[in-house]
């Protein structure tokens, strides 16, 4: 598997030990693999092909989860070469080895969201409709993986929403959420939502698209549609924090976005507000999860828990 390192990866690679599954991760030359001691790391990069097709042989099973998720980069080659590049060299050593299934996670910014409605798998999309980098870089690796499995590819394709709980490390712009509010770094908000779903129970969706899933076919993998304002008030809730109660339009945000993405272009700093991230707020990404269930059995539960969980890992390790 890829993505070891990484939030969903972790959890995905923790589920499948516990159920006595031997566990195979790529990982860089300069990372590591904390709290999974069961894991057999192989060292190698998305980008190198020679060292995918040494990592996948003998393997059963692959997911791929890994890819270079930001909302803001000086390199935007960077991102291709390891989203569309790395998946496509991936498949290749996949496809060499005869791998029994592939699961490439994609994500859920690459599912067609009618205005002020809720988006499925079934919505069609453009990449004229992917805001920014990351979005353009996952919605081309994806093609890569629809055509693998058209090529008779055993890919099977789920799209997480916006994963919360513990063992958020970098963290993702949704844990970062998370942190800035328990900073009491959120002195406002804008009207956007997003669905929340437990880590756990995306990482558990991995698994069923393995058993499960069917080749070509895509997978969202989500819980509860949220706006960003009811989300700060379960926060304030769970952790006895006061909730922003100022909602800024979103023209003062995207001059926010400007500005602080101009400067960091000049720093090579992260930007205080991504304008990639301001510019994917304007749409609510309210999606259903029900093709997953209905094919699946994934049934998640609420995501209270894991903000729960969220909150104390973030608080016991140092981020707030």
């Amino acid at each position: 598997m890829t993505g070891v390192t990484g939030f969903i990866g972790w959890h995905v690679a923790k589920q499948l030990i516990e159920r006595g599954e031997q566990v195979r991760a790529l990982v860089r030359s300069t990372s590591r693999v904390s709290g999974l001691p069961q894991i057999e790391a192989f060292t190698g990069d998305l980008r190198d092909a020679a060292s995918l097709q040494r990592a996948v042989a003998g393997c059963s099973t692959v997911y791929h989860i890994a890819a270079d998720y930001r909302l803001f980069t000086r390199k935007p080659e960077e991102m291709y070469a390891s989203n569309v590049d790395g998946t496509r060299n991936l498949l290749s050593a996949a496809r060499q080895a005869s791998v029994d299934r592939i699961v490439y996670t994609s994500t859920v910014g690459c599912i067609g969201i009618p205005l002020n409605g809720i988006g499925d798998e079934s919505m069609p999309v453009t990449i004229q409709a992917m805001t920014g980098h990351y979005k353009r870089s996952k919605f081309l690796a994806e093609r890569v993986a629809l055509e693998a499995a058209s090529a008779g590819d055993p890919v099977v394709i789920v799209n997480p929403t916006a994963p919360v709980g513990d063992h958020d490390v970098k963290p993702t712009p949704t844990g970062k959420i998370i942190v800035d509010f328990l900073r009491r770094d959120m002195p406002a908000f804008i009207d956007t939502g997003l669905n929340l779903v437990d880590v756990r129970d995306t990482a558990r969706g991995h698994l069923l698209a393995a058993d499960k899933g069917r080749p070509g076919e895509r997978y969202i993998l989500g819980c509860e549609n949220l706006t960003l304002r009811a989300i700060l008030e379960r926060l304030e809730r769970l952790s006895g924090l006061p909730a922003p109660r100022i909602r800024i339009p979103y023209a003062v945000a995207y001059l926010a976005g400007v500005c602080s993405t101009a400067w960091a272009s000049v720093t090579g700093a992260e930007p205080r507000a991504p304008l990639e991230g301001v510019r994917m707020a304007r749409k609510k990404m309210f999606v259903t999860a029900e093709k997953a269930r209905r094919e699946l059995g994934f049934v998640p539960g609420p995501v209270d828990g894991a903000l729960e969980r969220a909150i104390n890992w973030f608080q016991a390790n140092g981020y707030c």
